[in-house]
């Protein structure tokens, strides 16, 4: 069973390896006109829940996040978050996303963004997200009892508690149209 398992592994990372491109790849202006904006807005709304409280940063998170996720998604480019310990259902991996993630899991030494050849000649591209200090109110091993009923409240099936700072909490993904 275990050996099924490294050949799966070993195969999809060869797959994968075959569809990655240059971390130069000419697509990259293209994800940083969604990307950035994406990560910008999410920060603004989750610094301004914090200014209220970390429980307010939860509810930032809830409504907020799907909303800008969606607002710069639009003309066949789609953008999201995802995890191996999703907190919100909603932020599944897109298939092809998950060996790249998978990939970042089993290896704690590479966290370089990856850019993706997608079937039909769309990009896809991957950054992971690294548990930062500020994270750990919401994700970490020490939360309050306040944070935690909240949390319960919002997502009751939540995976996405016990991170340390600098553990994978998940990544950005980015798919692309064809350039026209």
């Amino acid at each position: 069973m275990i050996r099924k398992c490294k050949l799966l592994l070993f195969l999809t990372n060869l797959f994968l390896s075959c569809f990655i491109f240059s971390a130069q790849a000419t697509e990259r202006p293209r994800v940083n006109e969604v990307l950035l904006p994406f990560k910008k807005q999410l920060q603004k709304a989750l610094v301004s829940g914090m200014n209220e409280g970390v429980v307010e940063a939860i509810s930032a998170c809830k409504t907020e996040a799907p909303e800008i996720a969606k607002s710069l998604s639009k003309s066949g480019t789609y953008i999201g978050r995802t995890s191996h310990r999703l907190r919100n259902l909603d932020n599944a991996s897109p298939v092809w996303v998950e060996p790249i993630l998978n990939a970042y899991l089993t290896n704690d030494t590479d966290r370089e963004p990856r850019d993706v050849l997608l079937p039909g000649g769309r990009t896809g591209y991957v950054e992971p997200i690294i548990v930062q200090p500020l994270c750990t109110a919401c994700h970490g091993e020490a939360i309050t009892s306040e944070v935690t009923t909240r949390i319960n409240e919002l997502y009751p099936e939540d995976r996405a508690i016990g991170f340390k700072v600098g553990d994978l909490r998940g990544v950005f993904w980015v798919e692309l149209p064809v350039e026209k």
